[in-house]
């Protein structure tokens, strides 16, 4: 590969891509155990996205999230295919993204992949995902009270018809892999019944402080790879995902012990965390230095079986990505998105 401009400040040269860990999804595809999340809410423009993604492939990350609705498709595409024609092989990236809510139906799903596809300058996805089980989508940057007109429960049957076409999609060599994102046991559990094409992942949140045992370890039973959002809490998550209650892992005391002994940032512990314990981190950010941390704290110095077992500890139950906006009624708990009782919420 063509060597890539870095950050004059960091002095640093390329990961080793030999010493960086790779998950076997349940298709037998090799998926790199770190991404760069491409999420930038609304306080980050979309070339900052871009470029992030530029600078972080020029250091050794090979793993990309990306999903339509952050809206920075284009310019993460344009990142792509400068590194392509400047010598990086297709067949080393790993690009995920995912389909929108308001495109659940028969006659979208294979447009807006091919969107996605045009947008992100590539002839086919490593992994494509639904992004949330449910049709309901809401308009950018609305409050957290607002509720779509046309929003509906979890409707099994629709979902597995949105599912055959992401299936037709491996058939026509357009997607590698397909998998969800935001489901629950009891959803997962009827997809399991009902797919011809099994999930090769589940996108969900999970940090220190939110580690969803019970789900994780179904998962990986399923051999379904757990790919975790939020990795290090989301500081940065839109203000509508915010509620008093939320904690943060990164000041969590038992981190940040950890973080001082190993002389890193205390969002790299909760990144080793991810790793060791199994789960693919993706997370985001525009800072080349963090960026640069992330990545090199999982060829680091791995964190010791009794700093893992501190961590198991500090599992709060505490989701931040709760959802509201998703929701299909007037004061409705977001809870009622969750399944949290085992049971999928009726209408």
């Amino acid at each position: 590969m063509q060597s890539l401009p870095a950050n004059p400040d960091l002095d640093i040269t390329m990961v080793d891509l030999s010493l960086i860990p790779f998950r076997t999804l349940n298709s037998g595809a090799k998926m790199p155990a770190i991404g760069l999340g491409t999420f930038g809410s609304d306080h980050v423009s979309h070339h900052a996205v871009g470029e992030a993604v530029r600078y972080a492939a020029s250091i050794g990350y090979r793993h990309f999230d990306c999903a339509s609705v952050y809206g920075n498709e284009d310019q993460v595409g344009q990142a792509f295919g400068n590194l392509i024609r400047n010598g990086l092989r297709r067949e080393d990236l790993w690009v995920t993204s995912k389909l929108w809510n308001d495109k659940h139906g028969e006659n979208d799903v294979i447009a807006s992949c091919e969107k996605s596809l045009a947008d992100l300058q590539l002839d086919y996805l490593d992994l494509y995902l639904i992004h949330w089980p449910f049709p309901n989508h809401h308009p950018p940057g609305c409050e957290v009270t607002a509720r779509n007109s046309h929003a509906v429960h979890y409707i099994h049957e629709n979902y597995m018809r949105t599912w055959r076409k992401m299936e037709e999609l491996v058939d026509l060599g357009l997607v590698r892999n397909i998998g969800t994102s935001n489901m629950t046991i009891p959803k997962m559990e009827l997809l399991l019944r009902d797919a011809h094409i099994k999930p090769a992942a589940n996108e969900m949140e999970l940090h220190p402080h939110f580690q969803q045992p019970e789900f994780f370890h179904y998962l990986l039973e399923e051999h379904i790879q757990p790919i975790g959002y939020s990795p290090i809490g989301s500081p940065a998550r839109p203000e509508r995902d915010r509620t008093p209650e939320d904690t943060s892992p990164t000041e969590d005391p038992v981190i940040l012990g950890i973080a001082e002994r190993l002389s890193v940032h205390p969002a790299v512990v909760c990144i080793k965390w991810a790793v060791q314990r199994g789960q693919v981190p993706i997370p985001f950010s525009t800072n080349p230095r963090n960026i640069l941390s992330n990545i090199l704290g999982i060829i680091g110095e791995p964190l010791t079986p009794e700093d893992m077992r501190a961590i198991e500890k500090l599992d709060r139950n505490c989701r931040l990505i709760k959802g509201q906006v998703f929701l299909w009624k007037e004061n409705q708990s977001w809870e009622d998105l969750w399944d949290v009782n085992g049971m999928i919420t009726p209408a």
